[in-house]
């Protein structure tokens, strides 16, 4: 079996932090977002991966390589302009003959896709759409079916006036290869909006696999940071962390004797972290950053490189690679892009949103 990945969609929502970092490769417990995928389709013995890429290709093939680390083999694609999710799986076409998932490139969860594979083949369908239930499904697409489980409708995010199920499309899907005649080539074209409504009209049997494993997209800070809230606490079956009170600390990492810390936190490599300093979890904090003494950070993720000054308090909060937080600032539900200074004693408001390189 094999999978494309799409990893070259629209990143603006995570903004601050993906101007200079694909958003398939932002750090999630340290280890960039895709390896994540990777090893998830590893598991379910998807090991032929084409990544069809778009915004900031070089980082994710200069990490990933030819996949062979992770276990799988992995091609590459690229687009000159966007295409859609269905023109990026057009544009690896010649990959593709034979039964194939494709993934958006921003979604954890933790799918039986072995067992969804199983259903589509059980169907005969010519492509198989997975779903998740969601409390507010208005930002989504919506799909419903009838009692077998076959597709009767699309609804791309509706107002709540038409919300007739909260089952929206989760993302994954399976698809045959003769689909892909129906992609215009060289077109901005969708699987949600054009592709699966078109088939849907040819009455082509297309199905549904509704599943209640986790599932999280990353589209936005705020979920970014529910992620990792949700995995720190044992929610996903592809994390251990159940116990609320782990700590993990990577290799020729110091953290002195006076710091204090609570509930689940993930320490990098080469970290030092200082007396008195307070880190009340779910905190991560990523390779080579510095935390001086009396500095308090609670429920935020901190990527690599990052120096946070004495009595720097941290909440609810994201700060990118190589930021500096100078002593006693206060930082609350904000996000910092990539090398922020933050001034002595400085106060950033709830929502703030950095532009990376600035200093406040």
């Amino acid at each position: 079996m094999k999978a494309v990945i799409l990893v070259g969609g629209e990143a603006t929502r995570l903004l601050p932090l993906t101007c200079n970092i694909p958003k398939a490769m932002v750090p999630v417990l340290n280890i960039p977002f895709l390896e994540h995928v990777i090893r998830y389709l590893n598991e379910h013995q998807v090991r032929d991966i084409i990544l069809a890429q778009g915004h900031l290709a070089k980082p994710i093939e200069g990490y990933l390589g030819n996949g062979s680390q992770f276990g799988v083999k992995l091609s590459y694609t690229a687009e000159d302009t966007p295409r859609g999710t269905a023109g990026a799986v057009k544009n690896g076409e010649r990959y593709l003959d034979e039964t194939f998932l494709v993934l958006n490139g921003d979604i954890f969860t933790d799918l039986n896709i072995t067992a969804m594979i199983g259903t589509h083949r059980e169907k005969k369908a010519k492509a198989t759409i997975a779903l998740t239930p969601v409390d507010d499904p208005t930002s989504y697409g919506l799909i419903e079916t009838n009692a077998e489980g076959r597709v009767t409708r699309f609804l791309e995010k509706p107002s709540w006036s038409q919300v007739t199920t909260k089952m929206i499309n989760a993302g994954t899907y399976v698809v045959e290869p003769e689909v892909l005649s129906q992609i215009p080539p060289q077109v901005n074209f969708s699987f949600e909006r054009n592709l699966f409504p078109l088939l849907l009209e040819q009455g082509e049997p297309i199905y549904a696999y509704p599943s209640a494993a986790y599932w999280m997209d990353i589209g936005t800070p705020e979920k970014y940071l529910q992620l990792h809230r949700d995995l720190l606490s044992g929610k996903s079956s592809q994390h251990t962390f159940a116990s609320g009170e782990e700590v993990l600390i990577g290799g020729q990492s110091h953290i002195q004797a006076t710091a204090e810390v609570k509930g689940t936190v993930v320490i990098g490599d080469n970290c030092s972290i200082g007396g008195g300093v307070k880190l009340i979890g779910p905190v991560v904090i990523g390779s080579g950053c510095t935390i001086l003494e009396g500095a308090v950070i609670k429920e935020s993720i901190i990527w690599r490189n990052a120096w946070l000054g004495r009595g720097v308090k941290l909440k609810s909060s994201i700060v990118a690679d190589n930021c500096c937080l100078n002593a006693n600032s206060i930082i609350e539900g904000s996000v910092l892009g990539d090398r922020v200074t933050v001034g002595s004693s400085c106060k950033l408001e709830s929502g703030s949103k950095i532009e990376p390189g600035t200093t406040v």
